[in-house]
């Protein structure tokens, strides 16, 4: 029999980071992994890579990202793909909350 598993993002543990931001991951298993990040205003993530596709859906509010030197605003509603090995990264220089999900698939190996 299979139940129904529901959790608030607020109930997971806030995952430390090198960016320093509020980061949750809310789904690890082997096919995929979604990280729920919020960036306050002024807030940003560093530029990184990482090993594997990487998309991001923008939950709430407005902010930058940028890929492989492009930068780009987006808001809610919002899917954003980032292939693997280009450099990304967030920002939020609005004056309100900036969440997204990001969701890499396969989960990757190592840490990015």
């Amino acid at each position: 029999m299979i139940s129904v598993k529901a959790t608030r993002v607020s109930e997971f543990k806030l995952r430390e980071n090198p960016h320093g931001v509020d980061a949750r991951t809310i789904y690890d298993h082997e096919s995929a992994q979604a990280v729920h990040i919020t960036l306050m205003p002024g807030e940003e993530m560093k530029r990184h890579i990482t090993p594997v596709d990487v998309f991001f859906f923008v939950l709430e509010g407005r902010g930058k990202v940028e890929i492989g030197g492009e930068i780009q605003v987006v808001d809610g509603d919002t899917i954003i793909e980032s292939p693997a090995m280009i450099p990304h990264r967030l920002m939020n220089d609005s004056d309100a909350v900036f969440r997204f999900l990001v969701v890499k698939a396969p989960r990757p190996a190592k840490k990015s």
